[in-house]
């Protein structure tokens, strides 16, 4: 049985396993917590385990609750050392929070703090999911954020609607649900006269991005529709459902689904565990440019020759992630490469069959092969 519709997140048999992420503006208004829409939350969380569903936690308001402590203006994100103080010491009081009222259910709480390198790198990546699967065998729920009291911009996130997809697909989870404060996605920003909601979307493309508002209306959170739509991105590539519903009001989960009100972002495809986390990858260490001919190629299932690069972009070294665009600087694939910047600009528009000429040594014969490559 798989998702068809908004209500199957609530059934096992099509949804074994779901992360819900709950944004800093559902969990935190300018009275502090809200504690009340928590532990409602909290209770359709522990109806959904008494169902014999997995559920995952990815949850922001670190910030917003250490700011408040701290008494720092703009919510702790005035600047890099406020939001990492901020991060430190809202943390404690986060997990408390979540260990405290799932404890009230009898449910032990886990908490994972994340940075992007620990979902980018590949080994890391496999600890995590190591990880997740040992603590929901335990019968967990597992609470999880990013470790913003030491990421840098660098290699942050940046959002946690691009983590809970990048968790959901290290735990191998069935769906995301993405608790908003609209109804979902809209096809204009949702306060212009006559905008409707989008309750189905089979593949996120270039007119889906358009109807997206970047931006958090709250000013609290760090994500937007936008965020919102890059993780439906790395969802579908899995084979992952994702669902952006309403979170304002309360018991908004069991609202939501009763309604079939919410956008549901049914997968595309389901890319080998490898591939998905290649395609899912945010951080990109360069950019191969490739002509028309490559291009076509690559879309039949072709490795990259170096015969059909035309640009290099980037420090690159052999083995670093890489994105593969066409001459008007589209995306067609995520890469490893299997040579450095520097060779590959040595390589570029040669026949495999010069390598050995041009770089004094044998080497592979395409730039990057087709098994560490996937489409997007």
């Amino acid at each position: 049985m798989s998702i068809a519709r908004l209500s199957d997140l609530a059934v096992k048999q099509a949804c074994p396993r779901l992360v819900v992420k709950v944004g800093s503006s559902l969990l935190v208004d300018g009275d502090g917590v809200r504690r009340e829409w928590l532990e409602a939350l909290v209770a359709e969380i522990a109806e959904a385990k008494a169902r014999g569903q997995d559920v995952i936690v990815v949850s922001s308001g670190a910030i917003a609750l250490g700011a408040a402590r701290l008494g720092l203006d703009k919510g702790g994100r005035g600047s890099l050392a406020d939001a990492q103080a901020s991060a430190a010491v809202g943390q404690i009081a986060l997990s408390g929070l979540w260990a405290e009222l799932l404890d009230g259910h009898g449910i032990s709480a886990a908490q994972i703090l994340l940075t992007l390198d620990d979902l980018e790198g590949r080994r890391r990546y496999l600890n995590a999911t190591a990880t997740l699967t040992r603590l929901l065998d335990a019968g967990t729920v597992p609470v999880i954020n990013e470790n913003d009291s030491v990421a840098t911009h660098e290699i942050r996130f940046g959002d946690n609607d691009r983590l809970a997809a990048r968790v959901a697909q290290a735990a191998r989870a069935s769906a995301v649900l993405l608790l908003s404060d609209v109804d979902g996605l809209y096809d204009r920003d949702p306060s212009t006269a006559g905008a409707s909601l989008i309750r189905e979307v089979h593949g996120v493309t270039d007119e889906v991005h358009a109807m997206a508002t970047g931006g958090s209306a709250s000013g609290m959170g760090s994500g937007g529709m936008t965020s919102k739509l890059q993780a439906a991105e790395i969802a579908e590539l899995a084979g992952i459902s994702l669902a952006i519903v309403n979170g304002t009001h309360m018991r908004p989960i069991g609202r939501a689904l009763a309604s079939e009100t919410g956008t549901l972002f049914h997968p595309r495809r389901k890319a080998a565990a490898r591939k998905a986390w290649l395609g899912g990858r945010l951080r990109l260490k360069g950019r191969l440019v490739v002509d028309k001919g490559a291009a076509a190629a690559l879309g039949e299932g072709s490795s990259l020759l170096s015969k059909g690069v035309i640009g290099v972009e980037g420090g690159f070294l052999r083995g670093d992630a890489i994105a593969i665009v066409d001459t008007q600087g589209a995306v067609i694939a995520h890469g490893l490469s299997e040579y450095d910047a520097g060779e590959c600009e040595k390589l570029q528009g040669h026949h495999s069959n010069e390598h050995e000429a041009i770089l004094g040594y044998a080497s592979r014969s395409a730039v990057v092969h087709r098994d560490q490559l996937v489409l997007k």
